[in-house]
């Protein structure tokens, strides 16, 4: 086996693990107490807004696990479109925010505007790869396919193509 496909072989290990026990790290929550005060070896958190570290936690695991699966979908993607992620990405970050040092608002109030700086690079910036591609498409013969493919990251040999899917 080839040391470049070995380290290849073990990340897909680690990433297709990650993605299968995603419903156990959500499930943490349950280890953090309901009461109001947590207080542990490492520090002390006070829930103001929810009056309960749990559903602090429960709330805050709604937002890391979602944001954790759309890391790996960014970093592993192999299509033209995948800086749209970021938008997503941003928002959840954005809310995790929110609910570390915010505890007078609701987490999904309107608050969207924040995103805007992000969105006004991202989107452009995927409107022109898709221009690209249209013009492309009109000035030569060629399938969406065959251009879709050209913006993909193409493994290498037959070995490469089967790990492309694990």
């Amino acid at each position: 086996m080839v040391k470049g496909s070995r380290k290849e072989l073990v990340l897909g290990t680690v990433i297709a693990t990650i993605i299968a026990i995603s419903p156990y790290l959500f499930d943490l929550y349950q280890i953090v107490p309901n009461t109001k005060v947590w207080d542990n070896f490492l520090f002390t958190y006070n829930s103001n807004y929810y009056e309960s570290a749990q559903i602090t936690a429960w709330t805050l695991m709604n937002k890391l696990i979602p944001l954790l699966l759309l890391f790996i979908w960014f970093f592993t993607c192999r299509h033209w479109w995948y800086h749209a992620l970021l938008v997503p990405i941003a928002m959840y970050f954005f809310h995790i925010g929110v609910i570390l040092t915010d505890d007078l608002q609701y987490v999904d109030t309107f608050q969207i505007i924040y995103l805007i700086p992000i969105m006004a690079v991202v989107i452009p910036s995927i409107y022109l790869i898709r221009a690209r591609i249209f013009n492309k498409l009109n000035s030569v013969d060629d399938s969406m396919q065959e251009l879709e493919d050209e913006f993909k990251i193409k493994p290498k040999g037959l070995w490469g193509k089967v790990k492309q899917y694990f």
